[in-house]
């Protein structure tokens, strides 16, 4: 069987995985009872997931022609002589209303019939519920004949209602189970009293049957252990005053008082190490608030407008190391420098100038401040190690030689995994390219 897609917007799509088959006509009859018979009509109608009756009487409408499907044979007939291609027109159209979706064009669709007798095309794929348009004459006919659910959404309805069911049954019987053994419980303690039952449930429970030996519920478990505690009330608890008794109790408390001794020896074993990390802690954090306050003198006076002489005897009054002393000047001048971070170099370059002039290796300085105010920043800031580079490199801030010999130290410190000699090997790259070039020339 011969088949196409469903949709004639979908008909040159090799790939399109809903088909249905090709429409095959034959007509019967002469003169007045001339009828055309759509042979296929069941088949097309399945792959539609529509019923027969629908695509038949629906010719009928739109041909102004009396139609007829018959349930019992399969067969769709149409008064009047009409070709295939004629009934394939007509019944693209049947598609387009009543079978694809008009949110993305799918044929997986329901007819839906509202409380106020309006039809609905709800969508499998996308859950889109369209409208249809009720002034076609197809639509009485369905609102008289509606599609049949199925089943499955019922049976699934029911054994929710039978499980919900079952469950309020079965704990209203556990509460009646819970009540019977509590009543029960009750008697078996006043008989305990007397010291006539007890021995028989011993009997019981020692020749308990297999129904006895079954996991219990939580409902008898928690009667359990009221049982339990119950007889711990019974019980009276006395101490052992002979001699033999009171050496046992001595012997336990010096065991006692010489383990609290080991344990307090420990302690001070351990308090020992932890002494010495934390004068090394301090030491560190009294690098972190040198750090700090050289950072904020340095903002301080960057506020009040420093030039760049000005800048260069600030910096050697300044105490801490020359690298010290380039890392607060970084942090001052881009703190929460986040995007546009080359932008703000650009800005800066005087006072960056200025600052790395002082003696040659001051650029290295200037670098590893940089590579350490990068280390501590989010990504947006990193991405953008080139471009700074690139920027001070134009501004005549940093030399060829010593950001190649910035990178290569780094590389050679193990660190070659670190996004920073990543991000700026593009623009080293670019340097040694322009260099060999300058050579050739």
């Amino acid at each position: 069987m011969a088949l196409q897609n469903i949709g004639a917007g979908n008909s040159d799509d090799a790939f399109y995985r809903y088909k249905m088959p090709k429409m095959i006509t034959k007509i019967e009859g002469r003169g007045n009872g001339i009828k055309t018979n759509v042979v296929n009509m069941v088949d097309i109608a399945k792959a539609l997931a529509r019923p027969a009756s629908y695509t038949t009487k629906y010719f009928g409408c739109e041909l102004g022609a009396q139609s007829k499907f018959d349930e019992k044979t399969g067969t769709s007939l149409v008064n009047g002589a009409h070709d295939t291609p004629k009934l394939a027109g007509l019944l693209e159209n049947f598609i387009k209303k009543y079978v694809q979706c008009y949110g993305c064009g799918n044929p997986e669709t329901e007819i839906l019939i509202t409380k106020t007798q309006m039809l609905q095309l709800k969508c499998a794929a996308c859950g889109f519920v369209s409208d249809v348009d009720m002034r076609d004459k197809l639509t009485t006919f369905i609102l008289k004949n509606p599609p049949e659910q199925k089943k499955g959404s019922k049976d699934k309805k029911a054994m929710r209602r039978a499980e919900k069911e079952r469950l309020k049954e079965g704990e209203a019987a556990d509460e009646e189970m819970k009540k019977i053994k509590k009543e029960s419980k009750k008697k078996g303690t006043t008989s305990s009293k007397d010291g006539t039952t007890k021995a028989s449930s011993s009997k019981k429970k020692a020749s308990g049957s297999d129904e006895d030996r079954t996991s219990p519920t939580h409902s008898q478990v928690d009667e359990k252990e009221e049982a339990d505690e119950d007889e711990d009330d019974d019980i009276q608890w006395q101490t052992d005053t002979s001699l033999e008794a009171a050496k046992q109790r001595i012997q336990e408390q010096l065991s006692a008082v010489t383990a609290d001794m080991v344990v307090l020896s420990t302690e001070e074993m351990e308090k020992k190490p932890k002494a010495a990390n934390r004068a090394n802690e301090s030491t560190e954090n009294g690098n972190s608030v040198t750090h700090k306050t050289l950072a904020v003198e340095v903002k301080e006076n960057l506020k009040r407008g420093v030039s760049a002489k000005e800048l260069q005897s600030l910096l050697r009054s300044l105490s801490g190391s020359a690298q010290e002393k380039m890392n607060a000047l970084i942090d001052a001048i881009f703190v929460g420098v986040e995007k546009g971070f080359d932008k703000e170099v650009v800005k800066k370059k005087s006072l960056l100038a200025a600052a790395s002039t002082q003696d040659e290796e001051s650029q290295l300085l200037l670098l590893r401040a940089l590579e350490k105010f990068w280390g501590k920043s989010k990504t947006s800031a990193l991405k953008e190690v080139a471009l700074v580079l690139k920027a001070l490199y134009d501004a005549d801030v940093l030399e060829e030689e010593y950001t190649v010999q910035w990178y290569q130290e780094g590389l050679k410190g193990g660190n070659k995994n670190l996004q920073i000699w990543k991000n700026a090997r593009p623009f080293i790259d670019w340097l040694q390219s322009a260099e060999s070039e300058t050579e050739e020339e």
